[in-house]
């Protein structure tokens, strides 16, 4: 399974491309916006796989998602 990351603007102008590209050959985007990943696109087939089982590629996908994800702090730790 292939994941891509792709910016927001682009993924704005190539949509039916992604989507053509998720159904028949299983690529996943991950959608970015500023930089920071926002979503995801993946083919209905490959999201009901993966939530029926609980094998590597969940594993796997869990792992991508934890990665990916932007860390929002706002403030200052404050140490007592």
């Amino acid at each position: 399974m292939k994941t891509r990351r792709i910016a927001s603007t682009e993924a704005q102008n190539n949509f039916g491309k992604m989507l053509d590209d998720a159904v028949q050959n299983g690529t996943r985007y991950v959608i970015q916006r500023r930089n920071a990943s926002q979503a995801i696109l993946l083919s209905l087939a490959d999201f009901e796989s993966l939530l029926a089982g609980d094998g590597p590629e969940r594993k796997q996908l869990e792992r991508v998602i934890r990665e990916l994800s932007p860390n929002y702090s706002v403030g200052e730790s404050i140490e007592e």
